[in-house]
């Protein structure tokens, strides 16, 4: 059984930093593709950063860009996503996720198989 859980979510001001972690188990994760999505208050879920199976490529969408990191550990099955120059329109869960496929566009929520339960972050002004 798939199990991805995300942490490090909490509550930091703006300008703040933190890290947040989603640890994979049940099933090998070194050959697929990770991501992270958001999901603000009465907002939809939405595509935040990508890492490749192999590490080599990421991607961002273009508000986080310069801000956050995204990284993975293959000897702990963990993605994680580091977070810098937070800002309060940052507020949102955040959930990982894991594409085994890769046959679909990346920021396309139904390119992912698995998800996490989600971890809160929320930035104050």
């Amino acid at each position: 059984q798939v199990r991805l859980v995300e942490s490090g979510g909490g509550l930091v001001q703006a300008g703040g930093s933190l890290r947040l972690s989603c640890a994979a188990s049940g099933r090998t994760f070194g050959t697929s593709a990770m991501g992270w999505f958001r999901q603000g208050p009465g907002k939809e879920r939405d595509f935040v950063a990508r890492i490749s199976w192999s590490g080599g490529t990421t991607y961002y969408t273009d508000s986080v860009k310069g801000r956050f990191t995204i990284s993975r550990d293959y000897a702990k099955n963990t993605v994680y996503l580091q977070m810098n120059s937070l800002k309060p329109e940052d507020t949102a869960v955040y959930y990982c996720a894991v594409d085994f496929a890769g046959s679909r566009p990346f920021t396309d929520q139904k390119a992912y198989d698995y998800w996490g339960q989600g971890t809160q972050v929320t930035v104050s002004s």
